[in-house]
């Protein structure tokens, strides 16, 4: 086999990984929905069915990091897409709320082990700027797997909610593709010299990443309910913007080495600066559909521009062994940050503004990402 066939192969099995982490925010477009048709659950609870994968994944992404030395990479893969699969379709059958729920922490299983994985594969199999060019194909399947279950879920549940719950079945195809695509190269090994442990150059990565998506994650939990004026309630609409949100993540992924190389240190600031942006517009203009997605688009490279160059920081940071642990604590942080947003910023919200709405969860978000941007910067040109 040619070793351009080898990497093509290793491209669809990161893409196929990337695609079981999509399925977080596949849910945002019926968020609105779904809180409808619950009427006797708190909307904050509701918002919490995208975030808490992300909880229940702090936990597993810091186990997968220590499973990788009893049991192949490629076989926790498979464990993560079955998981998924089950998860993701069994609430068709049962209408309940808690059941939902349920299972959507069973998927931040999944999430944490791929997460986590999907970093310490492509650190694996790529060094140098073939690793800065995979990482950046990575996020951009990441955008485009969110880009695709998110216009399909919005689709499908256009009429009943429910419906959008086939999009689970991503989760399946991911497994074919890792299962013929992925090598299996066994448990990783520790050395006398390659232990598997972290060091004090991640912490501060961790901190930062714990407030980017503390803020970042307002997007997913509010835009369905933002939404104003003739576009109110059209799931349809919703879920366009998600799509946009996820395929602006796409392009900064494909040009990722060439905003590296022009933001140099200052890469991490700049891309909480563009969700500031985007947060901004969206309270400008929650009924205009051309700015909403515009502010989509500056979210989305945020994200976009944030995750690929924060899990090299901390793959460049540790030695290969334990490159997985320096990942699931990335994966932790940022985690960690989604899981207590909603309720955070919505108490915010009330504080500053006498009640919990999105415009002012959007506008905490927007100043607070500002602050924490500015600290950014004067932190990486300090340091060495």
């Amino acid at each position: 086999m040619s070793k351009s066939t080898n990497k093509v192969k290793l491209y669809l099995a990161i893409a196929a990984i990337s695609l079981i982490q999509g399925l977080q925010i596949g849910m945002s477009p019926v968020i609105g929905a779904i809180s409808e048709h619950y009427t006797y659950v708190d909307v904050s609870l509701v918002q919490m069915l995208i975030t808490i994968p992300a909880f229940v994944s702090v936990f597993s992404s810091i186990l997968v990091g220590v499973l990788v030395l009893k049991v192949s990479k490629k076989h926790l893969l498979l464990f993560s897409c079955a998981l998924a699969a089950v998860a993701g379709l069994l609430p068709i059958a049962v209408d309940n709320f808690y059941l939902l729920f349920a299972m959507r922490a069973v998927y931040g299983i999944s999430l944490g082990f791929s997460t986590a994985l999907n970093t310490a594969v492509v650190s694996e199999f790529f060094e140098g700027d073939e690793r800065v060019t995979a990482m950046g194909f990575q996020a951009a399947t990441v955008g485009a797997g969110m880009m695709i279950l998110s216009a399909v879920t919005g689709w499908l549940g256009k009429a009943n909610f429910v419906h959008s719950y086939y999009v689970n079945i991503a989760a399946l195809v991911s497994f074919i593709l890792i299962l013929f695509c992925l090598p299996d190269t066994g448990k990783a090994v520790e050395s006398e010299s390659e232990k598997v442990s972290l060091n004090k150059k991640v912490i501060p990565v961790y901190c930062f990443v714990f407030l980017e998506f503390f803020f970042l994650i307002t997007f997913s939990t509010n835009i369905a309910m933002h939404i104003g004026g003739v576009l109110a309630g059209n799931s349809s609409v919703s879920g366009v913007l998600t799509s946009v949100y996820a395929g602006s993540q796409i392009i900064v992924g494909l040009i990722l080495g060439q905003i590296t190389k022009l933001t140099k240190r200052l890469v991490l600031p700049t891309a909480m600066m563009c969700f500031a942006i985007g947060a901004v517009l969206l309270v400008a203009f929650p009924d205009n559909y051309m700015m909403l997605i515009i502010a989509a688009l500056f979210c989305g490279f945020s994200q976009g521009i944030y995750c690929p160059s924060g899990f090299v920081e901390v793959s460049n940071a540790v030695p290969p062994v334990a490159v997985a642990l320096a990942s699931a604590g990335f994966n932790a942080a940022a985690c960690a940050g989604q899981t207590l947003s909603p309720s955070l910023t919505n108490l915010m919200s009330k504080a500053f503004f006498g009640s919990a709405t999105t415009e002012g969860v959007f506008l905490i978000s927007a100043v607070g990402m500002c602050i924490t941007s500015a600290i950014y910067c004067v932190f990486k040109l300090k340091s060495k």
